[in-house]
């Protein structure tokens, strides 16, 4: 981080009274709605709260403001990169900046074993991280994107290797529910690969955008946003803080207790204590822990981060966790519940000047995949661009001036190729599977895989490969086959907009998960003859070969097993070919350039089994969520507009 960045919390009670009674804390999380990460926790026996020193407030306030902003200047230079990780000088030995400790030896065969390794305690140190310069935002944003993609792509290889362990009863998978999400934390935390958990980081976590979409709290935990993975109040606790007194770092508003209420920028959150298993008030509430700390993050104006848990049907877990920004508790009273218990409850008002919420984006694209024109009256050029080829309707929005260019081409689907690729198979004599109902891992298309499906049984990318063959129209299993996933066209609604900042772009209108495929990359297949005649013509080309390969970074486990080789088979020879999209093409032509992109491209095989002519299909490096802008790594881009440089 650049210097001036990083602002550290010293003790807040300067001036503690002696004599004062200590509160011994206990474990009394806010289990969060519909969370089924750990059983819930009994309720609290009765007892009286110990009487509190009525704090100066004043002094203290004005104390701390004037040690932040001392501290302001008190910090190195942004750290120097070393391999994964960033270290501040050696004049400060002690202090590692909110990075990962190198990993230890594991090994892939090994890898859903229970790990025992004893854990280091999080940090108590507080510190405030500000004033970053864009190349630090750059270098924090890779940071979490990288960190995400491993957490995910263990999960998904967990639920692979528990799917093939499963019971079979008359060819049908039981139902049984994996906790993927838990074996993967737990090999990272392994591995000291979870973050901040050298600092603990008051306000927005580095590299971590308002607007993130989450499936499992464990990831939360992973990045630090979130450090409780069942509590709904992550904090310092009294016993680890240097002054004796918890404080609050951040809150997750589920909207699934009785006495919260939640209107957005002001949220009424109520204290832990005293719930049964299913969120309903059973005992007075005690002004201890969690509680403690979020009145004492009141008392210092310490703001919290706002992680709202909103019920979703179209994820793995039927909830999604957004973050939604910073927030300054206002108020806090004591109140008679609606069950008839006392309860604490706390006034969290949202912090000015944020990017909008991303509970509220979420809400707003829903809006809008049901009624457009109610949401928006002005700017939709068409509903659909793709004039109904597509399963699911493109929009084309343009509010910022009268350029419709995109009306202009002929809409693909799937992109076009020479008509001696389609009989290559024919004449090798190479043919699809005979598998008469689903496939499994010893079928004719999974062993041109290696011996293995690239996807899931949802549908998810396992890891990135040189090439993918799926199967296709010469095999005989059903379309629902597990390995048909790229072929069968778009899975979530898009938009082609008019951007100020990148000319056209693209977003989408649903949450797309991480490993999900997006669309084919699409257009006219032209030979190195023909090239020279449509380059000559002036006619708009793109050279497949040229996209940088981040297929490599989906499902590299490298950092976690130390015998993790990246997959080589099946070999695919260098893409000799160009595709044309002067005239026709689809929307992914419109997706911008970026080098942390959230999409990426992976070669599929289905229709032919030519691997000098794959199809280039997308899917998602991370979980993007709606209205988010997609991007790709182009490898060769333009500057100016940040679009592919497409060669004329």
């Amino acid at each position: 981080m650049s210097s001036n960045s990083t602002v550290q919390f010293h003790d807040l009670n300067l001036c503690p009274d002696p004599a004062a009674p200590k509160i011994v804390p206990k474990i009394e999380p806010k289990l969060e709605f519909m969370d089924e990460s750990f059983p819930p926790a009994p309720p609290p026996p009765m007892s009286t709260p110990p009487p509190q020193s009525p704090p100066a407030t004043s002094d203290v306030f004005s104390e701390f403001s004037r040690i932040s902003e001392l501290f302001r200047s008190a910090f190195a230079q942004r750290p120097e990169e070393n391999g994964y990780c960033s270290v501040l000088p050696d004049s400060d030995p002690d202090y590692l900046a909110l990075v990962p400790v190198p990993e230890p030896e594991s090994h892939l065969s090994n890898a859903i074993a229970p790990c025992t390794r004893k854990y280091e305690q999080r940090s108590a140190e507080l510190v405030r991280v500000t004033d970053m310069k864009s190349e630090d935002q750059r270098y924090y944003r890779e940071l979490i994107r990288k960190t995400r993609s491993l957490y995910d792509s263990l999960r998904v290889f967990a639920v692979v290797g528990d799917e093939k362990h499963k019971n079979v009863d008359n060819g049908l998978f039981l139902n049984k529910r994996t906790r993927a999400d838990l074996k993967a934390a737990a090999l990272m935390r392994g591995q000291g690969l979870w973050l901040n958990r050298d600092k603990r980081i008051v306000g927005d976590i580095p590299g971590v955008m308002i607007g993130d979409v989450f499936y499992f709290r464990m990831e939360l935990c992973v990045l630090g946003l979130h450090g409780q993975p069942q509590a709904g109040i992550d904090y310092v606790p009294a016993s680890h803080s240097s002054n004796g007194e918890p404080i609050a770092t951040s809150v997750i508003v589920s909207g699934g207790y009785e006495d919260d209420e939640d209107s957005g920028d002001v949220v009424i959150y109520t204290g832990h204590g005293g719930q049964d298993k299913n969120g309903k008030q059973v005992a007075h509430q005690k002004l201890e822990c969690g509680n403690l700390a979020l009145e004492r993050s009141m008392n210092y104006g310490i703001e919290v981060r706002v992680i709202r848990g909103l019920k979703f049907g179209g994820g793995v877990s039927g909830k999604i966790y957004v973050y939604d920004g910073l927030y300054r508790i206002v108020e806090t009273w004591f109140d008679v519940g609606k069950s008839g218990f006392g309860i604490f409850k706390f006034k969290l008002v949202r912090i000015e000047n944020q990017v909008e919420m991303g509970s509220n984006v979420i809400k707003f694209a829903y809006n809008l995949r049901i009624k457009p024109l109610d949401v928006r009256p002005k700017g939709y050029v068409t509903l659909d661009l793709s004039k109904n080829k597509e399963s699911f309707p493109v929009f084309f929005f343009n509010d910022i001036d009268e350029d419709h260019d995109p009306l202009r081409f002929e809409y693909l689907t799937t992109t076009i190729f020479p008509s001696y690729v389609s009989t290559y198979g024919n004449k090798t004599g190479i043919t699809g599977c005979k598998c008469v109902g689903a496939c499994l891992n010893d079928c004719f298309c999974a062993m041109k895989n290696g011996g293995e499906f690239a996807y899931d049984m949802h549908g998810i990318l396992v890891r990135g490969k040189p090439l993918i063959f799926e199967c296709g129209p010469n095999c005989s299993c059903p379309p629902g086959c597990q390995n048909r996933v790229s072929q069968k066209g778009l899975k979530n609604r898009f938009e082609v907009f008019r951007s100020r900042e990148t000319g056209w772009g693209v977003r989408s209108l649903d949450v797309i998960q991480a490993g999900s495929f997006i669309c084919e990359y699409a257009g006219v297949v032209l030979t190195r003859e023909q090239v020279q005649i449509f380059t000559m013509n002036g006619d708009s080309l793109i050279y497949p070969s040229r996209f940088a390969d981040r297929w490599t970074e989906w499902g590299d486990l490298s950092k976690v097993f130390s015998d993790y080789v990246r997959p080589e088979y099946p070999a695919v020879p260098p893409l000799d070919f160009a595709m044309d999209v002067s005239r026709m093409r689809n929307l992914a032509c419109y997706v911008s350039h970026s080098s942390c992109p959230n999409v990426m491209v992976q070669l599929v095989l289905y229709d032919h089994n030519n691997v000098s002519f794959p199809h280039l299909m997308l899917f998602a490096l991370e979980n993007i969520p709606p209205m988010r802008e997609l991007s790709l790594d182009y490898g060769v881009s333009d500057e100016y507009m940040g679009k592919l440089a497409i060669c004329i």
